[in-house]
Protein backbone atom coordinates (compact mmCIF):
# COMPACT_ATOMS: atom_id res chain seq x y z
CA UNK A 1 0.00 0.00 0.00
CA UNK A 2 0.87 3.57 -0.81
CA UNK A 3 0.15 5.91 2.13
CA UNK A 4 1.55 9.44 2.85
CA UNK A 5 2.60 9.27 6.82
CA UNK A 6 4.10 12.65 6.63
CA UNK A 7 1.21 14.47 4.88
CA UNK A 8 0.21 17.48 6.76
CA UNK A 9 -2.44 16.28 9.33
CA UNK A 10 -5.15 17.81 12.02
CA UNK A 11 -3.99 19.82 15.49
CA UNK A 12 -3.58 16.89 17.09
CA UNK A 13 -0.98 14.94 14.54
CA UNK A 14 1.10 18.25 14.08
CA UNK A 15 1.56 18.75 18.15
CA UNK A 16 2.81 15.28 18.05
CA UNK A 17 5.16 15.62 15.03
CA UNK A 18 6.44 18.38 16.52
CA UNK A 19 8.24 16.69 20.11
CA UNK A 20 11.83 15.88 20.03
CA UNK A 21 12.58 12.81 18.79
CA UNK A 22 9.51 12.20 16.52
CA UNK A 23 10.81 10.78 13.46
CA UNK A 24 7.38 9.98 12.16
CA UNK A 25 3.59 10.38 13.49
CA UNK A 26 0.46 9.46 11.45
CA UNK A 27 -2.62 7.95 12.45
CA UNK A 28 -3.32 4.07 12.59
CA UNK A 29 -6.57 2.59 9.49
CA UNK A 30 -8.58 -0.01 11.30
CA UNK A 31 -6.97 -2.97 9.26
CA UNK A 32 -3.31 -2.19 10.82
CA UNK A 33 -5.01 -1.90 14.55
CA UNK A 34 -7.34 -5.52 14.17
CA UNK A 35 -4.04 -6.69 12.85
CA UNK A 36 -1.93 -5.95 16.16
CA UNK A 37 -4.73 -6.85 18.62
CA UNK A 38 -4.51 -10.42 16.87
CA UNK A 39 -0.63 -10.62 17.73
CA UNK A 40 -1.02 -8.99 21.33
CA UNK A 41 -2.98 -11.52 22.17
CA UNK A 42 -0.10 -14.15 21.36
CA UNK A 43 2.42 -12.04 23.11
CA UNK A 44 4.17 -14.36 26.67
CA UNK A 45 7.10 -13.56 28.88
CA UNK A 46 9.63 -15.55 29.93
CA UNK A 47 8.74 -18.15 31.79
CA UNK A 48 5.59 -18.72 30.17
CA UNK A 49 3.99 -15.55 32.15
CA UNK A 50 0.77 -14.16 30.40
CA UNK A 51 1.47 -10.30 29.06
CA UNK A 52 -1.88 -8.47 28.98
CA UNK A 53 -1.32 -5.05 26.60
CA UNK A 54 -3.83 -2.87 28.93
CA UNK A 55 -2.96 0.02 26.93
CA UNK A 56 -3.29 -0.83 23.73
CA UNK A 57 -6.62 -2.46 24.74
CA UNK A 58 -7.61 0.53 25.83
CA UNK A 59 -6.44 2.31 23.06
CA UNK A 60 -8.76 0.26 20.43
CA UNK A 61 -11.37 1.95 22.79
CA UNK A 62 -10.70 5.49 21.59
CA UNK A 63 -11.46 7.55 18.56
CA UNK A 64 -8.05 8.28 17.18
CA UNK A 65 -4.95 6.48 17.54
CA UNK A 66 -1.65 7.95 16.71
CA UNK A 67 1.62 5.70 15.80
CA UNK A 68 4.63 7.71 16.60
CA UNK A 69 8.40 6.21 15.33
CA UNK A 70 10.59 7.51 17.44
CA UNK A 71 14.70 7.94 17.64
CA UNK A 72 16.20 7.79 21.13
CA UNK A 73 15.97 11.40 21.82
CA UNK A 74 12.17 11.34 22.52
CA UNK A 75 11.61 11.75 26.05
CA UNK A 76 11.40 8.76 28.48
CA UNK A 77 7.64 8.33 29.41
CA UNK A 78 6.19 9.76 32.82
CA UNK A 79 5.13 6.56 34.36
CA UNK A 80 6.36 2.48 34.15
CA UNK A 81 5.63 0.76 31.12
CA UNK A 82 5.69 -2.63 32.31
CA UNK A 83 4.28 -3.87 35.87
CA UNK A 84 4.10 -7.04 37.38
CA UNK A 85 0.69 -7.79 39.18
CA UNK A 86 -0.33 -10.52 41.42
CA UNK A 87 -3.35 -12.38 40.85
CA UNK A 88 -5.67 -9.91 43.09
CA UNK A 89 -3.91 -6.81 41.33
CA UNK A 90 -1.57 -5.64 43.65
CA UNK A 91 1.84 -4.72 42.54
CA UNK A 92 4.94 -7.01 42.65
CA UNK A 93 6.82 -5.11 41.04
CA UNK A 94 7.82 -2.04 38.06
CA UNK A 95 9.78 -0.59 35.66
CA UNK A 96 11.87 1.94 37.28
CA UNK A 97 13.86 4.83 35.26
CA UNK A 98 17.23 6.78 35.74
CA UNK A 99 14.47 10.16 36.99
CA UNK A 100 12.47 7.56 39.19
CA UNK A 101 15.37 4.95 40.77
CA UNK A 102 16.09 7.49 43.37
CA UNK A 103 12.91 7.46 45.33
CA UNK A 104 13.92 3.86 45.70
CA UNK A 105 17.52 4.20 46.20
CA UNK A 106 17.27 4.22 49.85
CA UNK A 107 14.12 1.70 50.46
CA UNK A 108 15.39 -1.89 51.92
CA UNK A 109 11.83 -3.99 51.21
CA UNK A 110 12.86 -3.44 47.39
CA UNK A 111 15.02 -5.89 44.90
CA UNK A 112 16.51 -4.66 41.63
CA UNK A 113 16.05 -7.63 39.13
CA UNK A 114 17.71 -5.14 37.01
CA UNK A 115 19.20 -1.59 36.79
CA UNK A 116 15.67 -0.64 34.75
CA UNK A 117 13.31 -3.19 36.99
CA UNK A 118 12.58 -3.93 40.60
CA UNK A 119 10.56 -5.97 43.13
CA UNK A 120 8.69 -5.20 46.42
CA UNK A 121 8.86 -9.10 48.25
CA UNK A 122 6.54 -7.55 50.47
CA UNK A 123 4.11 -8.25 48.15
CA UNK A 124 3.39 -12.39 48.15
CA UNK A 125 3.20 -13.72 44.54
CA UNK A 126 -0.14 -16.37 44.42
CA UNK A 127 1.09 -17.98 41.12
CA UNK A 128 -1.34 -15.86 39.32
CA UNK A 129 0.99 -13.34 37.96
CA UNK A 130 0.65 -11.00 35.02
CA UNK A 131 3.29 -8.18 32.85
CA UNK A 132 1.13 -5.80 32.64
CA UNK A 133 1.79 -2.82 29.79
CA UNK A 134 -0.61 -0.18 31.58
CA UNK A 135 -2.09 2.99 29.73
CA UNK A 136 0.59 5.81 30.04
CA UNK A 137 -0.08 9.25 30.57
CA UNK A 138 0.66 11.78 27.69
CA UNK A 139 0.78 15.35 28.32
CA UNK A 140 1.52 16.59 25.37
CA UNK A 141 -2.37 16.31 24.52
CA UNK A 142 -4.92 17.17 26.45
CA UNK A 143 -8.61 19.36 27.07
CA UNK A 144 -6.65 22.44 26.25
CA UNK A 145 -5.89 21.50 22.38
CA UNK A 146 -9.19 19.20 22.08
CA UNK A 147 -8.38 16.01 23.39
CA UNK A 148 -9.48 13.84 26.33
CA UNK A 149 -8.84 10.55 27.69
CA UNK A 150 -5.61 10.36 26.78
CA UNK A 151 -3.49 7.58 27.01
CA UNK A 152 -0.17 5.96 25.50
CA UNK A 153 1.56 2.75 25.38
CA UNK A 154 4.20 0.13 23.77
CA UNK A 155 2.98 -2.13 21.31
CA UNK A 156 4.82 -5.33 21.81
CA UNK A 157 8.04 -5.43 19.42
CA UNK A 158 6.61 -8.33 16.77
CA UNK A 159 3.91 -5.74 16.48
CA UNK A 160 5.98 -2.40 15.89
CA UNK A 161 7.54 -3.98 13.36
CA UNK A 162 4.40 -5.52 11.56
CA UNK A 163 2.96 -1.47 11.99
CA UNK A 164 6.48 -0.28 10.14
CA UNK A 165 6.43 -2.90 7.27
CA UNK A 166 2.11 -2.49 6.87
CA UNK A 167 3.42 1.59 6.40
CA UNK A 168 5.99 0.55 3.94
CA UNK A 169 8.60 2.18 6.49
CA UNK A 170 12.20 -0.21 6.72
CA UNK A 171 13.25 -2.04 9.94
CA UNK A 172 15.87 0.17 11.80
CA UNK A 173 17.09 -1.24 15.29
CA UNK A 174 17.18 2.38 16.21
CA UNK A 175 13.79 3.31 16.15
CA UNK A 176 10.42 2.37 18.14
CA UNK A 177 6.99 2.99 18.24
CA UNK A 178 4.59 4.51 20.84
CA UNK A 179 0.88 4.79 20.04
CA UNK A 180 -1.21 7.97 21.54
CA UNK A 181 -4.81 7.44 21.69
CA UNK A 182 -7.28 10.00 22.33
CA UNK A 183 -11.08 10.87 22.27
CA UNK A 184 -12.15 14.20 20.28
CA UNK A 185 -13.48 17.15 22.73
CA UNK A 186 -17.16 18.09 21.58
CA UNK A 187 -17.82 21.80 21.77
CA UNK A 188 -18.37 23.06 25.04
CA UNK A 189 -17.33 19.34 26.91
CA UNK A 190 -14.55 19.36 29.35
CA UNK A 191 -12.29 16.52 31.10
CA UNK A 192 -9.59 16.15 33.48
CA UNK A 193 -6.10 16.13 32.53
CA UNK A 194 -5.37 12.91 33.59
CA UNK A 195 -7.67 9.66 32.46
CA UNK A 196 -8.97 7.92 35.05
CA UNK A 197 -7.02 4.31 34.47
CA UNK A 198 -3.55 6.06 34.62
CA UNK A 199 -4.70 7.50 38.09
CA UNK A 200 -5.91 4.71 39.11
CA UNK A 201 -2.75 3.02 38.45
CA UNK A 202 -0.82 5.85 40.59
CA UNK A 203 -2.76 4.88 43.74
CA UNK A 204 -1.69 1.41 43.55
CA UNK A 205 2.04 2.39 42.76
CA UNK A 206 1.70 5.13 46.16
CA UNK A 207 -0.22 2.67 48.13
CA UNK A 208 3.42 0.28 47.60
CA UNK A 209 5.63 3.20 48.35
CA UNK A 210 3.49 3.87 51.63
CA UNK A 211 4.29 0.15 52.92
CA UNK A 212 7.90 0.35 52.58
CA UNK A 213 8.66 3.69 53.62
Amino acid sequence: MTIDIDAPGDEQLEIVRGLRGVVHAFYLDADILNQVKEEEAKVRAMGNIDVDNEGFNQALDRECVICIVKDPRFRPPPEPTVILLSGNGEVIGEEVFPFTAQKYADKQDVVWLSDGFILFPTVKADGGETFIMPPVSFPELNPSNGCRDVISCSPAPTCDLMIRKYYGMEDNPKLASVLVAFNRLKPGESAPDLDESIAAIKAKEAAVLDKIN
